[in-house]
């Protein structure tokens, strides 16, 4: 992770929530940080849009619009958003943070990438763009930059609406940073739909194919009207060897015409499991020109099983006679991208199909109208054309009939009642007639009956009966399971397998998830512990801290929890905040003054107030403290805890002192020494003390306590 110490962001706090630690990322709209959620205590990615961006109140709106729809998607593959806001300047976006690298970093490290790494990396890609495309939301900048590869091996798609919140409020110079991978439409500002995000997965599929986006120029107005006016060619052209199929399938995906692409993701999701599925080895595990053999550092998805009956039409190969793709110099013409007619044919038991005309499929497109239709050498009429799965087929029966035909020259062949032509036709008519009806039956079975198509409908938010009348209605069978949900109430259907939305046959079985509510977890014991700790106790939990009250407590330490709410063991959603009581320690005691007063007195006041009275062993004299008084207290003031001492020095009243006399001498020389000696001297002058000489000392050669009063007479 590299450090901006000098950007401004770093270390400080976005909406009292979100501590910035560190930049990530940098692009032409926005800005991303590792920060922390310090209420929730997780790392998050804080997308903060540019100042141009934030100061714009339509692009605020729609930005606030496109992440509450963004947020409602939840898939494995789908970066989810968490929270969207404001604070001054600041616009952002909160999203899960993914600790790993991009596609972007895969692709700069190994170039080329083989067909089943490209395909293995791609599909949880197409997994959640399908889930998306499902929910209404469209991605609108599908690039290697946008997929995430978690250190764990998770692979998730990120920045879904983004791009087209921007789009309300950029100029089209807004779209130059990822020109690569625009669709036609969006280059010619027509409407977009899923079929725009398919087109962007083509050209990202060829990048990592063969290491290199199709189509380059010097400025990128360049790349824009290749992408209006150019067919992207096949990958193997660039990685020879490369599977017909895998070519198909990028061009069926980046076909200039909305109409020849996938419908959507689910739709894409579907050949691209079956082609991963059916390719050998050798095709999958080809090494393109230049490609760097180390290892990935990620887990990757295993082979999708091979999709329902009802999957998209297969991709047939480049039909011999077809039109050639014209020269570099000359014009080029939209391909009609993948040629689409396989039937789907079970292990032999369905005859090959012969087709009179090429029509469109439901999943994807056949030749233009303008392609030259393949002639196959097992052909009815001249119109007929081969289908690529009905090619295949004939090719297995020509290798039947040969094996056949070497067993049947190898082999004497006794024929029951020869030379009964009667006999012989009466059996190729049954025979007719019982193909007849098979075929009328496998017809029927699969135009109108339980073979038949149909589209699961919506159920989310339903009843289990209603769910299921309006499944049996459409001719379905369903079962039911249980699971928990944070959103979907208990009882009511969250949603199916396979999904709304996928055309499957009625036979199939339809599995209704049913929610069970959120799922409950009995919350931790938090009593008895340091903060910290019980902290650490709710985010093992998956729980949220709330609210924090300090109060004292006579046993408890300070910072220790006392209570919390709700009670341990109750059951609780993740997420659920707990308010703790936390322990100030014990109540502080202000110290109360007892200098001055007798012993017994000042203890009394000392434990009335909760505190401890210890006596000095010493005493002291002090000329106005009585005998017996307190002298002095530690502490003198503040506050104790109950219970805390406060040491007592006792008074033994003043010092005795022997008192000289100081008669006949001179009253300022004599006033001197007796407040050296402590007294307190008082000088009475008689007929004005004109000599200053004492004439009387009152009192004199005695002793007396330390600071008595000596009254001089002067004369």
């Amino acid at each position: 992770m590299q450090e901006y110490a000098s950007d401004p962001l770093v270390g400080t706090l976005v909406d009292n929530r979100y501590l910035i630690q560190s930049r990530l990322a940098r692009g032409g709209m926005s800005t991303v940080y590792l920060s922390t959620d310090q209420r929730l205590e997780r790392d998050v990615a804080l997308k903060v849009m540019h100042p141009h961006m934030a100061g714009d109140p339509q692009f605020l709106d729609r930005l606030g619009r496109e992440a509450k729809a963004a947020a409602r998607l939840s898939h494995p593959h789908v970066v989810g958003v968490l929270d969207q806001g404001e604070d001054g300047r600041i616009a952002y976006l909160v999203m899960e943070y993914i600790k790993g690298h991009t596609l972007r970093d895969v692709l700069n490290e190994k170039g080329a990438l083989s067909p089943r790494l490209a395909l293995a990396l791609i599909d949880p890609v197409v997994e959640g763009l399908g889930a998306a495309h499902a929910a209404g939301l469209l991605h609108r900048d599908i690039k290697p930059e946008n997929v995430l590869i978690a250190d764990d091996g998770r692979i998730k798609l990120g920045d879904f609406g983004l791009a087209r919140a921007i789009s309300t409020s950029t100029s089209t110079g807004a779209l130059i940073g990822t020109v690569a991978y625009l669709s036609p439409e969006l280059v010619l500002g027509k409407q977009a739909d899923a079929r725009s995000d398919i087109y962007s997965v083509g050209i990202m599929l060829y990048e990592m194919l063969t290491g290199r986006q199709p189509f380059d120029g010097e400025v990128p107005i360049q790349v824009a009207y290749q992408h209006v006016n150019s067919t992207v060619n096949a990958p193997s052209a660039l990685v020879p060897g490369l599977a017909a199929e895998v070519d198909e399938l990028v061009q069926w995906c980046t076909a200039n015409d909305p109409d020849k692409r996938p419908v959507d993701g689910h739709a894409l999701l579907s050949e691209l499991r079956h082609i991963r599925t059916n390719l050998s080895d050798a095709e999958l595990d080809l090494q393109p020109p230049g490609a760097v053999r180390s290892a990935l550092p990620a887990v990757l998805p295993a082979a999708a099983p091979s999709p329902p009956p009802n999957r998209p039409p297969g991709s047939q190969r480049q039909a011999a006679g077809a039109r050639e793709k014209p020269p570099a110099e000359a014009p080029t013409e939209m391909l009609g991208g993948l040629q689409q007619a396989t039937e789907i044919i079970s292990q032999g038991s369905n005859p090959t199909t012969v087709m009179s005309a090429p029509r469109r499929p439901a999943y994807g497109p056949l030749s233009t109208p303008d392609e030259e239709p393949f002639r196959g050498p097992y052909e009815d009429g001249p119109g007929a054309v081969l289908t690529a799965a009905s090619k295949r087929a004939q090719r297995r029966q020509d290798r039947d009939e040969e094996k056949a035909r070497r067993r049947a020259a190898a082999t004497p062949v006794r024929r029951l009642r020869e030379g009964n032509g009667q006999r012989r036709g009466l059996l190729w008519i049954l025979l007719l007639v019982t193909a007849a009806v098979l075929a009328a039956s496998a017809g029927w079975f699969f135009g109108m009956g339980p073979g038949s198509p149909g589209t699961i409908p919506q159920l989310s938010n339903m009843t289990v009966a209603e769910a299921q009348q309006l499944l049996r209605s459409a001719g379905f069978q369903s079962t039911t399971r249980d699971v928990f949900d944070e959103n979907i109430s208990a009882g009511l259907v969250v949603g199916s397998e396979p999904e709304a939305g996928r055309v499957i046959r009625k036979f199939q079985p339809v599995s209704l998830a049913v929610s069970k509510g959120p799922e409950l977890f009995p919350l931790p014991e938090l009593a008895g512990k340091p903060l910290d700790q019980a902290k650490n106790a709710l985010n093992g939990a998956g729980m949220a801290l709330g609210k924090i009250t300090e109060t004292y407590n006579e046993t408890a330490a300070a910072g220790t929890v006392l209570a919390q709410d709700p009670p341990r063991g109750s059951p609780a959603r993740h997420g659920t905040p707990v308010n703790l009581t936390v322990s100030k320690g014990p109540r502080p005691i202000p110290v109360p003054d007892v200098r001055g007063r007798e012993q017994d007195a000042a203890v009394a006041a000392l434990e009335a107030a909760g505190l401890k009275a210890v006596i000095a062993p010493e005493t002291v004299h002090d000329r106005k403290v009585p005998k017996g008084a307190v002298v002095s207290q530690l502490p003198a003031s503040g506050s104790l805890s109950k219970g805390g001492s406060v040491v007592l020095t006792i008074s033994k009243g003043p010092k005795l002192v022997d008192v000289p006399s100081f008669i006949g001498k001179q009253a300022g020389e004599a006033r001197r020494a007796l407040e050296q000696l402590g007294f307190d001297v008082r000088v009475n002058n008689i007929l004005g003390g004109f000599f200053g000489t004492v004439r009387d000392q009152d009192p004199v050669n005695t002793t007396v306590p330390e600071g008595s009063l000596i009254t001089l007479t002067v004369v």
